[in-house]
């Protein structure tokens, strides 16, 4: 009978994904079946550890990231766990050998969100890699079914694409990050939260560079995967675009968005796209 309660613990990390981000949900819905709630699992742990550093100010966060983290690494150890949403992450991570050191650097990211740093080229760099870099190479293991083999040779395209998701999250959430939670992950960036046009136009274009570097792996990923995610990598392209037509003082004061007809739009043309077989 323990089917019953996994199925209802992936259906809670489904639930979790379509709360949190309908972006993500659509891409993920265009996944095959058979990974759909495997992405889910990974989304759904992200969000949970994610939810604790950002939003749980009135509680001792750094006491619910320490037994968030402990709680993982059990249900990981057991292959079970009462938490549903951890439930149906082990059970992803298990089932397609999901390296742990990615879920360290993960955790260790979240760490680093609980106090101000002031970001150096290092530190943003290591936070970077824990908190998107790994959390796709954590889908790529599911992507490729854990064959190793295939894993490292899409490896690096993977992380450039978590990278650039990342970095337009920080251009996305500036006025947020700054104002909420007093954070400025970009290196070198004056404490007031002015971002010159300079360092603006030249990390749209590092997001540009990592963007057509990770096409060449999305091209390269199984029928299964390929669809899902290129509508993700489309709709993030969408919102650079967006971004670019912004000013600093702009996204100091306002969250960039893309309304959901314009979301339909680019769902709509991928799938053109992907018939035709010209991704």
């Amino acid at each position: 009978m323990k089917e019953l309660y996994d199925d209802y613990c992936f259906k809670a990390s489904r639930g979790v994904t379509k709360k949190y981000s309908t972006s993500f949900y659509a891409g993920v819905r265009a996944l095959d079946k058979r990974i759909r709630d495997d992405v889910h699992a990974i989304y759904g742990f992200v969000r949970f550890a994610d939810e604790i550093v950002d939003t749980f100010h009135d509680h001792d966060k750094e006491t619910l990231l320490a037994e968030f983290k402990e709680d993982t690494y059990k249900a990981l150890d057991r292959g079970i766990s009462l938490n549903p949403i951890l439930n149906s992450f082990q059970a992803s991570v298990n089932k397609y050998n999901i390296d742990r050191q990615l879920i360290d650097q993960f955790l260790h990211s979240m760490e680093m969100d609980l106090n101000p740093i002031d970001y150096e080229q290092t530190t943003y760099e290591e936070y970077i890699l824990g908190s998107a870099e790994v959390v796709g190479l954590m889908c790529l293991k599911i992507f490729v079914y854990g064959d190793e083999a295939e894993y490292q040779k899409l490896k690096p395209y993977a992380m450039k694409l978590g990278s650039a998701f990342q970095k337009i999250n920080f251009l996305r959430d500036y006025s947020a990050d700054y104002h909420e939670l007093g954070r400025l992950y970009f290196p070198g960036i004056d404490p007031t939260g002015e971002l010159s046009v300079e360092n603006k136009m030249r990390i749209e274009d590092e997001i540009q560079k990592e963007f057509d570097e990770a096409l060449i792996g999305i091209k390269m990923l199984p029928k299964s995967s390929l669809f899902g995610v290129y509508v993700s990598y489309k709709y993030y392209t969408k919102l650079l675009r967006k971004i670019k037509q912004k000013t600093s003082q702009q996204l100091l004061q306002e969250r960039v968005r893309i309304p959901n007809n314009a979301k339909m739009v680019v769902f709509a043309k991928s799938m053109v796209r992907n018939q035709i077989n010209i991704l």
